[in-house]
Formats: structure tokens, sequence, C-alpha cells
């Protein structure tokens, strides 16, 4: 994932401006909320896909397995996400498996709804649009970072968004309980180099673990520094 350098860091406040809780109440949308447990799944790889999802609250964990079983954490996500939006562009079954990470409200809309409403409501479509485009650059932030950037930065960066730094007005201290294993499937490294740099982030003060994993905003530092 891509550091939020100086430059960037303006855009990186910008992104997921996207809020469609208030439209998902308003304009009409045949939808069910359902509820999930922690590490229950929304749905699995291969299952047909027929809706798309809202994150009301909670946090979903989206992941892939290859032909010899290995998996692979491609986003978390939470409360003002959409995910499983593929199959409004033809995909017919789901290319990964989504599970809740705690206890998580979902707003399950089908895609025939989904697409009237996308059509009929033009401010929904707009928001829409513009949060697609928002994911896509953050995705392209993921390569980059990946790339480029050094296993500590990655860290850093994975951690502020987790608390969705710079996407509301007032970022989340308290993360979900989440594994050092799935941190590294995210940043592609290893659970001892995680566990590392958990350690440093801890001494520096930027993080705690008192009844949970607190993120203070001032790990920025660490994702700015040259």
């Amino acid at each position: 994932m891509q550091a939020i350098t100086s430059s960037s860091k303006t855009e990186f406040n910008k992104m997921n401006i996207f809020n469609p809780q208030k439209y998902l109440g308003s304009v009409g949308m045949a939808r069910k909320v359902v509820g999930y447990h922690k590490s229950e799944k929304a749905y699995s790889q291969g299952e047909p896909a027929t809706s798309v999802m809202y994150i009301q609250k909670g946090g979903i964990k989206l992941s892939v397995v290859n032909k010899v079983g290995k998996e692979a954490v491609v986003a978390i996500l939470g409360p003002g996400d959409f995910f499983g939006e593929g199959c409004l562009a033809g995909q017919t079954v789901r290319s990964g498996t989504a599970t809740a990470i705690a206890p998580t409200n979902l707003h399950v809309i089908e895609q025939e709804e989904m697409v009237r409403v996308l059509h009929t409501e033009r401010a929904l479509s707009d928001l829409f649009v513009a949060y697609m485009i928002a994911r896509n650059i953050r995705i392209e932030q993921d390569l980059v970072d990946q790339l480029f950037n050094s296993t500590e930065k990655r860290l850093a960066r994975t951690l502020l968004l987790l608390t969705r730094y710079g996407m509301q007005d007032k970022p989340e201290t308290m993360l979900p309980k989440i594994s050092q294993e799935t941190l590294a499937e995210m940043i592609g490294a290893t659970r001892s180099r995680v566990n590392f740099f958990m350690n440093k982030f801890r001494k520096l003060g930027f993080i705690g673990f008192d009844g949970g994993l607190h993120v203070n905003p001032s790990l920025l530092n660490v994702v700015l520094h040259d």
C-alpha cells in the first residue's frame, strides 16, 4: 500500500468520501439488514454473486484462497463500505470470501434492485461512482506501496487505514481484534516482522493494547518519514 507522502496527504484525506447511509433509508430501496457474528461468513468464494452489500456497523475481511489452499487477505472493510459489487459488472460467482471480523450488520441489496436504483436515483448513482473511483485509487496505492515501501511503512499505513484515518472527522482509535497473521497477509510480510514493528510502535507510543489495539494518529509520522 502506498505511503502517505506530504504531497499526497490531501488526496489521502479525501478518500472514501461516500456516505450513503441516508440514501439507503430514503430512496425506497428494497433491502434487508442481516446480522453476522464474528467469524461468520457473509458469502464464500465460488458462491453465486447475486447481491451488493453495505456495512452498517462492524467490519468485513475479504480474502481469496488459491488451488492449494493458501489464503490472501484482499481488504479489511468497515462501516460505510460497499462490497460484492462485482455482480453489477457481470460477475456470476464470488471471487473471494467475506467474513465478519466483529459483530456486523449488513444492508443486503439484490442485484436487480441495485441496478434499478442506480438508474432512477441520480444522486445515489453519482455518489456510488465516486465511491468506486476512490476504491480504485486505494487499490492502486496499495499496489505501489507493496512494490516500493518498507514493511514498517506498509504496516503503519495499514493500521491508519484500519482506523478510517482521513475518511471521517474523528478516526476510530481502537480497532476490532485483528491478528498479526492477518496483518502480515495484508502487507505481504511475515508474522515475525509484523511482531517486531508492532513492538517498536508500542515502545514509541504510537499504539497501545489497553483492552484492544489503540492507534495514535501520530503513527502517521512513520509513513511520512523518508
